[in-house]
């Protein structure tokens, strides 16, 4: 089951990944449950490079995080940490959403 997050920008409302969806107060369609099974997580990660790897590992203690929460947590350079995030989303390894305390910002989260 995913939960849905509505936020209004100006005159537009956005649900949780950030696609508009106008003025209408109905509910967006549902994305389908992504959650990867341990095996399903564990076989993707050994494919990817030790940054994603690493960042993976703080997302598993700490979730959702910001790009910059996950450069300071990780102490790889924000350039580092965005690539990681590509081959994990890439990987569909990790998620991502609008932050609900700064709509402006993305936070990343596991699919396990």
């Amino acid at each position: 089951m995913c939960l849905v997050y509505f936020h209004m920008y100006g005159d537009n409302l956005y649900h949780y990944c950030g696609e508009r969806v106008g003025m209408s107060t109905t509910a967006a369609d549902s994305v389908g449950d992504d959650r990867l099974t341990t095996t399903e997580y564990r076989e993707r990660l050994r494919e990817l490079p030790p940054s994603a790897k690493l960042v993976a590992k703080v997302l598993e203690s700490d979730s959702p995080l910001s790009q910059g929460q996950l450069a300071e947590e990780s102490l790889l350079p924000d350039r580092t940490v965005r690539y990681a995030l590509n081959r994990l989303e890439e990987s569909d390894i990790v998620g991502s959403r609008y932050s609900f305390k700064d709509a402006r910002k993305q936070v990343y989260f596991l699919r396990t």
